[in-house]
């Protein structure tokens, strides 16, 4: 591996110079969760750090990356135009502001004026009017007036969408002990509509942004490898019927495997980059070439643009370089017994049916530190059916109302030192890893219920090992 000298360098992408601070990553003897990529640290920047296998030169496309995704945007026009042209209707100014130290993000506070790191997406059912085509191409019929992502923030002179905050309702959960433990499930709350009432169909979905990290080998999996573990109609009698969602590819104009995003709504992370900066930062692309702007907001269409596409081609990619060599951190305590009791623990009880522990890439030539690598996520990046508890009754392409995608599990013991809260699934709703287990349901129920029956000793061991990831 070619060395880089500490410090601080300035370079320059297109015209534009980009100062950057690169480091040196450490070396110890701990487990490679993320293969020859991983890093060993567990500080507030655990999930900012380049794959430990990058060269040199591929430490300073990471760090331009590093510099666009970490940097605010401004409207248009602006004098700094390599980063102009946000909104007109936005989220967030950045995508550090959602993905906070690149890692999960938090639900509004009660007197915060923008959700932030919070998404929710907007939907209405598909009835017979619409093409399945259409579907198959765009996943979701977005609602009227405000589109598939309320934008509560906007540029001057035109309006935001309005408001939303978080009301949260008890759900009182009985473990088969006898106990009992108050969950909380969140719901959005909107105010100050815009452009008048939503549709009386509108389904709604909160959505905290994820970590970052491993992204670019949870890509670099070949696509039969998850496809192998898909049994859609439990042919093996296990209870869990894992399918692959099936979305569009804009790129190649055709169907893919979807792999990221809650749902698993998106094909690739280039395009889930051009997604994110099209519906959070009102930004486009050459594949999201325009605005987020519904046929009734007219104000919003008319707004000054960053120019066509505002997100140059050069940016998208070294983003998406970016985002795909983001360092996964090494397991830590795994030599402590608890925590390997826990290990086992998470197998017998069919924790692993879904949260995979091993995942492989084959040979990239364009990616060389993704290739060839034995990693360590936790996912299947297979649709789940996870019961009425955590349904948010939102199709999306494939996806059903109840069905979520595996989230990974690697990283989630540092997310308090890094973000300083752990608020876990997909709307943040538990405050522990206890919490989210209690959640769980449908293909999951027996699962859960196979922790439930655990001593308490033995349900610490197992959160433990999970939080050592």
């Amino acid at each position: 591996m070619n060395l880089v000298t500490p410090g601080r360098h300035r370079f320059r992408l297109g015209g534009f110079v980009v100062s950057v601070l690169l480091a040196l990553p450490s070396a110890a003897d701990l487990p490679m969760t993320g293969g020859d990529t991983t890093v060993h640290s567990t500080g507030v920047n655990a999930f900012s750090l380049p794959a430990a296998n990058l060269s040199f030169e591929q430490r300073l496309d990471f760090s331009v990356g590093n510099s666009f995704f970490r940097n605010p945007w401004i409207p248009a026009p602006a004098t700094t135009t390599a980063r102009d042209g946000l909104g007109p209707l936005f989220n967030t100014n950045a995508c550090q502001s959602c993905h906070i130290k690149d890692g999960r993000g938090h639900l509004p506070e009660s007197d915060a004026d923008n959700a932030v790191s919070m998404l929710v997406r907007l939907s209405i059912p598909a009835d017979d009017s619409v093409a399945e085509d259409w579907i198959a191409r765009h996943g979701v019929i977005p609602e009227p007036t405000y589109g598939g992502q309320f934008q509560d923030a906007s540029i001057p002179g035109t309006q935001p969408e309005g408001r939303v905050t978080i009301e949260f309702t008890d759900h009182k959960h009985h473990l088969l002990d006898g106990s009992e433990v108050m969950l909380r499930r969140p719901a959005p709350v909107f105010t100050q509509l815009s452009a008048g009432d939503m549709h009386p169909d509108t389904r709604v979905s909160v959505r905290l942004a994820p970590a970052m990290i491993g992204l670019g080998l949870l890509e670099a999996v070949a696509e039969e490898e998850v496809l192998a573990w898909a049994d859609p109609d439990d042919a093996n009698g296990d209870g869990v019927s894992g399918r692959a969602n099936r979305v569009w590819d804009v790129q190649s104009q055709s169907q893919a495997l979807g792999r990221f995003g809650w749902k698993a709504g998106q094909p690739t992370l280039r395009q889930q980059n051009a997604a994110a900066f099209n519906g959070d930062l009102g930004l486009t692309s050459e594949l999201f070439r325009s605005e987020n702007c519904s046929p009734r907001q007219p104000i919003c269409a008319q707004s000054v643009n960053g120019g066509d596409p505002e997100v140059r081609t050069e940016l998208l990619d070294a983003v998406t370089f970016y985002s795909g060599h983001l360092a996964v951190p090494a397991q830590r305590n795994h030599d402590r017994p608890e925590v390997q009791r826990g290990e086992a623990l998470f197998s017998d009880t069919g924790c692993a049916a879904c949260h995979r522990p091993t995942m492989t890439t084959g040979t990239l030539p364009d990616r060389p530190a993704l290739s060839n690598q034995t990693f360590h996520p936790f996912t299947d990046l297979l649709l789940h059916d996870m019961g009425p508890g955590l349904a948010d009754n939102r199709a999306e392409f494939v996806a059903s109302g109840t069905e979520w995608r595996t989230p990974p599990l690697w990283g989630i013991g540092l997310v308090p030192t890094v973000n300083g809260h752990q608020q876990l699934l997909h709307d943040g709703r538990a405050s522990s890893v206890f919490e989210a287990i209690l959640w769980h349901d449908g293909e999951a129920r027996a699962s859960r219920e196979a922790f439930e029956t655990l001593s308490e000793e033995q349900r610490a061991a197992l959160i433990e090992f999970v939080n050592s990831l």
